[in-house]
């Protein structure tokens, strides 16, 4: 652990508290200290939710400390049960409560003789994994937990549906527009006559998980949160899973051609009856997107060789690396990813798509690479946005962490055919403010009052004095570049060969009025 003002992955306990609140009827309870209860703050805003979210804080104080957390965690769980009947608890610790080391399993199993919910303690290293990891352990342990005691009260159904179905694993609350996503994968299976089995977590129940092994196969839009539960189902019921994103002219094709693949490979024993998927590509590849289109126009053509900077979580980072590349043309001089424990999948992905990788999680390192390559455009996350508005440097945002601006009222998927244009008009619009900014540096913006020069002669040589690279290594890498350029272009400005510090601050003051 370390002490930082920002993370692009919280901390566990959060990704334990979206899985839980995705779930219906499903309440969290966390044992932490005053301060680690924002959650439900956070989730009511972003998600503009109506209702309250099931997340209780059991909290942390000196009588805790005095005498053990044990009688107010239990007392908590059971309070709980008589006034909200869930179907399930699960009690979680955050890592300031995880210091006091208390046996938590202990308390849930004294509670669950008591209760009449189901209570299981989610089983995270809150000092080893982030917000993602854990979500996405917790996601399993809570399937895991519902199909055993299926197989033990031997209430399994082994059947699969008569017609294709799927399950769709990873979908929750405060994702990266995760929720039209969904409603984009609703609409690409309903076009290919493929049932929803189930949605998990966001908005299923935990009495239905022992249904999932009734669907034919597994959808994975995000590798960061579903893929531990899709590979237990393949381990234990033998059950096939599609782990690429839809994203993309070309992933989109490659998708289909999986679910293809996946349905007749069991048709051949339940239906008997094969698909052919191709005329379906053909057709929302050249008449619903017009992402294919508009990659062979004019204004697309124009953003070729440009150098852009992607960075993000491994899902988002690597297909938005090779739609610039692949599809539009367009040079990546480094990709990253902020998921280090997913980083050699990263890597395979990219091999070939950019010029360098970057694997961390320090967004000061992410802002010193970004003001050494200067690209013309960064697609990254909220982080990036505001490294490129210091670096003036515009910024489309591509993947979590989540911000309000990625709750849009609009219907705006990632995934998904129409998922598509979205990324086309995101990826052009970036690049075409920032060629706009340009225009407007060079000639002195609207309705400007200053006199424009009769020329845009750049031969003055200008000298730093001693000083002034003094006064200008003081200054932090992501902006020493940024501000040299800036009083370098006021000098010019005003004819003045020879920098020094007082330049400098004027330069600055002009900057600012």
């Amino acid at each position: 652990m370390k002490l930082a003002y920002w993370m692009y992955a919280g901390p566990a306990h959060i990704g334990t508290l979206r899985v839980a609140s995705s779930f219906k009827n499903v309440h969290a309870i966390m044992h932490a200290p005053l301060g680690d209860d924002y959650f439900n703050v956070m989730r009511s805003m972003l998600e503009r939710e109506r209702d309250f979210t099931a997340a209780t804080a059991s909290i942390v104080d000196r009588h805790v400390l005095a005498r053990g957390s044990q009688e107010r965690v239990v007392d908590n769980i059971l309070r709980k049960d008589k006034e909200e009947h869930p179907d399930l608890i699960i009690l979680t610790p955050t890592c300031t409560s995880s210091i006091l080391q208390e046996d938590l399993q202990n308390f849930v199993n004294r509670a669950s003789i008591i209760s009449d919910s189901d209570v299981i303690f989610a089983d995270v290293d809150h000092y080893q994994v982030n917000e993602i990891q854990a979500a996405d352990r917790t996601l399993e342990q809570v399937v895991r937990y519902y199909l055993d005691r299926c197989h033990r009260q031997e209430k399994w159904d082994q059947f699969l549906t008569d017609a294709p179905s799927v399950n769709i694993i990873g979908i929750f609350t405060l994702g990266f527009h995760n929720q039209h996503d969904c409603r984009e994968l609703r609409r690409l299976l309903r076009d290919l006559d493929i049932e929803i089995n189930q949605i998990i977590p966001e908005g299923g129940s935990v009495e239905d998980l022992q249904n999932l092994p009734k669907a034919w196969f597994n959808l994975i839009p995000y590798r960061e949160v579903g893929l531990m539960t899709a590979m237990y189902l393949n381990k234990e019921y033998g059950m096939s899973y599609i782990s690429t994103a839809p994203m993309g002219a070309v992933d989109m094709a490659e998708w289909i051609r999986q679910i293809q693949k996946n349905v007749n490979t069991l048709a051949l024993s339940l239906s008997g009856k094969r698909v052919d998927y191709e005329p379906y590509i053909d057709g929302q590849t050249r008449f619903v997107s017009q992402a294919a289109w508009f990659s062979r126009s004019i204004d697309c053509q124009n953003l070729t060789g440009k150098e852009t900077v992607v960075f993000g979580d491994t899902t988002h980072a690597a297909s938005i690396t090779k739609i610039l590349v692949r599809e539009m043309g367009i040079r990546v001089s480094c990709a990253g990813t902020y998921c280090k424990h997913d980083a050699e999948w990263f890597k395979e992905q990219i091999q070939g798509f950019c010029d360098e990788i970057l694997i961390t999680d320090d967004h000061a390192e992410v802002g010193d690479m970004i003001a050494h390559m200067e690209p013309s455009a960064i697609f990254g996350t909220q982080m990036e946005r505001h490294i490129g508005k210091r670096l003036d440097i515009p910024c489309g945002v591509i993947s979590a962490p989540v911000h309000i601006q990625n709750f849009p009222l609009g219907y705006r998927p990632f995934l998904g055919y129409e998922g598509t244009n979205q990324i086309a008009d995101l990826i052009y619009n970036s690049f075409a403010l920032g060629m706009e900014d340009h225009l407007l540096d060079i000639f002195g913006g609207h309705d400007t009052k200053e006199i424009i020069s009769k020329s845009l002669s750049t031969d003055i040589d200008l000298v730093w004095n001693p000083e002034s690279q003094l006064e200008l290594s003081k200054i932090p890498r992501f902006a020493r570049e940024k501000v040299e350029r800036n009083t370098d272009k006021f000098a010019r400005q005003k004819g003045i060969e020879t920098i020094t510090v007082e330049v400098m601050y004027a330069a600055k003051e002009a900057l600012n009025t």
